[in-house]
Formats: C-alpha cells, sequence, structure tokens
C-alpha cells in the first residue's frame, strides 16, 4: 500500500496517486480497475479532462464487486476556469457524473476566472484573435470563499488549488477560513521549484506534483518539451539503485515531501510506478539530483488559450 500524507485538517492522502488526463474513454475502465488491484487508492481527475463520467462508471464497478470501498479511495477532481462562478453547481455536476457523493479533495484547476461556457463545459472561450476570454469580474477569493461553501454543505472534505505561485498561494492564506490543504504544481527534477515547494510545506499546504515525470512523450508531442527521463545524471543514478528512471525521480519527489500523480495508460508501467517505497536515495544524491534542474515547464497551456499565463 502507498504511504498516506496528513493534510491540514487531519485527513490522509496516499502518497502515489494515479492521474486520468489524457485517458481514453474506452481504456479507463480496464486502468482504474487494474490499478486498484495493483494498489493504487488515489486518483487525480478534472472536469477538463472529459472522462469523469467513464471514471464514475470503472469506480462504480470496484465498488459493486467489492474491490475496494468508496472509503478506501481518494478521489480528486477539479474546477474548470470557466465555472469559477457557479462553484457549486460545477462541483455537484463532477460527483454526478463520477457517481459519488462528495470528493476527498476539489481543487481550483487554475488561477484563473474564465467565461462562462454552461457547468460542466469546458471548452476554453476564445475571442476573435484566438485568445483566452478572461472574466475581470470574479476575484479568486470569491472563488475560494465558494469551496469552503462546499465542505460545509459536506459535499467535499478537503479543498485546494493548483497551479498557484507563492503570490497567490499566500493572497489564499491571507483570506482563507478554510486553509488549502494542497497545491498541486508541475514539478519534476528539470521544473524543481524549490521555492514554491517550501513555501507551501512551511504553511501546511501539501504539494502534489503533477507532471512528476516531466510528462515524457506526450509532452514532447504536444508542447516540444525534453523530458528528464532521458538525463544522463538520473539515468546513472537509475543504474545505481537498480531502478528505471522513473522509479528514480518519483523516489524524488516523495523525499521531497510531495504526493506524485504520475499518469501511464500501460499497465507494466502503473505496477513500475507504484514500486518506489522500497528504496531510498541517500542524501548526496538528493544534492545530486538539484543540479539538473532547467526551470523548464513542459506543460504549456498558452498552447490552446492563445495567451501565457506564466509570461
Amino acid at each position: 500500500m502507498a504511504m498516506m500524507m496528513e493534510l491540514n485538517n487531519g485527513l490522509k492522502m496516499p502518497i502515489m496517486g494515479l492521474g486520468v488526463w489524457r485517458m481514453e474513454g474506452k481504456s479507463i475502465r480496464d486502468l482504474i480497475l487494474n490499478a486498484i488491484k495493483i494498489g493504487y487508492r488515489h486518483f487525480d481527475c478534472a472536469a477538463d479532462y472529459k472522462n469523469e463520467a467513464e471514471v464514475g462508471e470503472a469506480l462504480a464497478e470496484a465498488f459493486q464487486t467489492g474491490l475496494v470501498k468508496r472509503e478506501d479511495l481518494f478521489v480528486t477532481t477539479k474546477l474548470w476556469n470557466s465555472d469559477h462562478g457557479h462553484v457549486v453547481e460545477a462541483c455537484k455536476d463532477s460527483l454526478k457524473k463520477l457517481q459519488l457523493e462528495y470528493l476527498d479533495l476539489y481543487l481550483v484547476h487554475f488561477p484563473i476566472a474564465t467565461k462562462h461556457t454552461g457547468v460542466g463545459a469546458t471548452a476554453s472561450a476564445l475571442d476573435q484573435d484566438g485568445v483566452l476570454e478572461i472574466d475581470t469580474t470574479i476575484s479568486l477569493e470569491t472563488t475560494w470563499h465558494a469551496m469552503e461553501d462546499l465542505v460545509s454543505m459536506g459535499l467535499v472534505r478537503s479543498i485546494g488549488i493548483s497551479n498557484y505561485d507563492i503570490f497567490l498561494t499566500r493572497d489564499c492564506l491571507a483570506y482563507s477560513k478554510v486553509k488549502p490543504a494542497v497545491n498541486q504544481v508541475e514539478t519534476h527534477p528539470y521544473f524543481q521549484r524549490d521555492s514554491l515547494v517550501k513555501f507551501c510545506q512551511k504553511h501546511g499546504i501539501c504539494v502534489t506534483a503533477h507532471t512528476p515525470l516531466g510528462g515524457a512523450a506526450a509532452n514532447t508531442e504536444w508542447f516540444g518539451s525534453v523530458s528528464c527521463l532521458d538525463d544522463p545524471v538520473l539515468k546513472g543514478l537509475a543504474e545505481k539503485y537498480k531502478k528505471t528512471v522513473a522509479q528514480l525521480v518519483l523516489r524524488w519527489g516523495i523525499q521531497r515531501n510531495s504526493v506524485v500523480i504520475p499518469k501511464s495508460s500501460k499497465l507494466e508501467r502503473l505496477e513500475e510506478n507504484f514500486h518506489v517505497f522500497d528504496f531510498e536515495l541517500t542524501k548526496e544524491d538528493m544534492e545530486l539530483i538539484k543540479g539538473v534542474d532547467r526551470k523548464l515547464r513542459t506543460n504549456q497551456p498558452a498552447k490552446f488559450w492563445g495567451i501565457d499565463l506564466y509570461a
């Protein structure tokens, strides 16, 4: 079983999860059921992945067949940018699709409100120049207070943020009554973001690393990025520990006290990624990995939005 991370509200979250981004409808059922059999208990979803209904069917089957109980699983999903003004409806829409009565964690997917396109619709509205239609009437503070309502309504056990930098995270801490339990951000050896990770951890916010393997082939294909899995330093260390580079990189993430949610559609990869609890990197090797940082963000939504929000 994957080890647990205690959140700032006392609830526990498995350190290893499975991200379901870019997973196609048909294969999801087998993937999720196989992942549960391997030992995964944490699934990271989002309205924007457009597959909550398929995930919901797989989970329902897992519960009906007695493979797991609802309380054994930790299920996360995310509020899409266009639903910032419709938080409760969006959350209920996700719950309905996932066939769940509550979420373990609900995240604000990006710190940006965009033009509303209908609850649960996640197309990004672009203007005639192909630039994202940003809604300047809804503040992140307003969005957050609506997220807090979900907790008091019993729809969601924990709430958090995603893709927030230090400034936005600090602001959220200032205006929140319910503190964000998690900040889910891209981080891997080529994009270590030590200051952000340390800031969150210092203030009791658990960091979940999305794209913990640097997106590998999929992000190279989508965004033209370089994968850290080909890095000679990391390859050398993997040989030393008799592990794959992916296992080494996930282990590094875990030893930074972050939760990792690698995505894979291959059964052998699902198994491989899960087996990272039987070895430990030395202090020296953790330091060595510090040296490969390239400050390289591989997940670039600007490709779809016509505007670089990280510029």
